[in-house]
């Protein structure tokens, strides 16, 4: 079946008529085949502006959040970004179409091997995919230009911070287990980092060291 004019429904009905102007992330979510990253049975919603479920109580975002996080990265192309909470792997998708390189972190590894697959599939030859726990990051690979934190945590891991590069962006939603709120971190200078609310959201929690504990969920 043909997805591409679903696909870009879309981004016309979605995105575009929604404030997202970057023209590098219209074109990403326009290239990118949403319907892989969802179970066969589901693809049928894949274009549709709302999340689903993957397993393991986890979920897809909807489109639309997709394009604003990373629009809210500001991504000029070429860039280090790192993602926290690969799931199905569509957004580290998204990002591998403006970056230069993503390093994607999953602590669920069922999750992170299909997502894996998948990204084969579709050639982003350019992500890296560890299990771990991502409230740590990856230090290993620091500093990142970017990183995207797919998951709600009850305050900003300084972990994410100590790996952002000079003029990096963090984004990250923040708040309690049912309603946070998105935020833009500007590393800004030397120990100075600026912090923005951009829009109310929902994301599942953050599980980790840093980040909310098992037993909270």
């Amino acid at each position: 079946m043909d997805f591409s004019i679903s696909r870009r429904r879309m981004v016309e009905q979605h995105i575009k008529s929604r404030g997202v102007r970057d023209p590098q992330v219209l074109d990403a979510m326009l290239q990118v085949p949403r319907h892989l990253f969802v179970e066969e049975a589901l693809r049928d919603q894949a274009y549709s502006d709302f999340p689903l479920p993957i397993g393991h109580r986890q979920t897809i975002s909807q489109p639309y959040m997709v394009a604003v996080m990373t629009e809210a990265l500001r991504l000029k192309g070429g860039e280090k970004v790192l993602e926290i909470g690969t799931g199905s792997g569509y957004q580290a998708a998204v990002l591998s179409r403006i970056a230069g390189r993503v390093y994607t972190v999953e602590r669920i590894a069922e999750l992170a091997r299909r997502a894996r697959r998948v990204l084969d599939q579709i050639g982003c030859t350019n992500v890296n995919i560890k299990v771990t726990d991502g409230t740590f990051g990856w230090e290993e690979e620091q500093p990142f230009d970017g990183i995207l934190v797919t998951a709600g945590a009850p305050s900003i891991p300084q972990s994410y911070l100590r790996q952002l590069a000079p003029g990096g962006r963090l984004v990250i939603p923040v708040g309690s287990l049912g309603s946070q709120t998105l935020m833009r971190v500007t590393h800004a200078s030397p120990g100075r980092f600026d912090e923005e609310r951009l829009l109310d959201c929902r994301f599942v929690p953050l599980i980790g060291r840093n980040g909310w504990q098992n037993e909270d969920y």
